[in-house]
């Protein structure tokens, strides 16, 4: 009598390669890093100066080249002083240590300028800072 030799099956254990995956995910996650990128399109002017890092506790005001206002990225309805001072104002009483960061077009009128600063003033901010693009040498 001849008895049959019960076939082993064959399989592939997936887990290793789960593991692997999972860890190369974590790693690409990990070393990926967040730039900051923004909707509204400005040339900043040139500077000579180390370039300005941003703090978690910062305020950025941008104004384009046609003298509109963004601050923290969101237009504003017009580009009074008041209108301005409103949309600062929750942001500064939460915080009256917080930085201050004008990012203006390098082709913005002066007086748009000049009107940010004066709104940031008259609230009561000593942190103020300019944003530039250091130039090529």
């Amino acid at each position: 009598m001849f008895f049959r030799q019960k076939k082993q099956e064959i399989t592939v254990n997936l887990t290793p390669l789960i593991d692997v995956v999972f860890l190369l995910l974590i790693f690409f996650m990990v070393s990926t890093s967040f730039t900051r990128e923004t909707q509204i399109e400005l040339e900043l002017p040139k500077a000579s100066v180390e370039p300005l890092e941003t703090k978690p506790e910062s305020l950025e005001i941008s104004v384009d080249k046609e003298g509109r206002y963004f601050v923290d990225g969101k237009g504003l309805v017009n580009e009074s002083i008041e209108t301005l001072m409103l949309a600062l104002k929750p942001s500064i009483e939460a915080n009256k240590e917080i930085s201050v960061i004008i990012s203006a077009d390098a082709n913005t009128p002066y007086q748009s300028v000049v009107t940010a600063m004066d709104a940031t003033s008259q609230l009561g901010v000593v942190n103020l800072k300019m944003a530039t693009q250091r130039t090529k040498e």
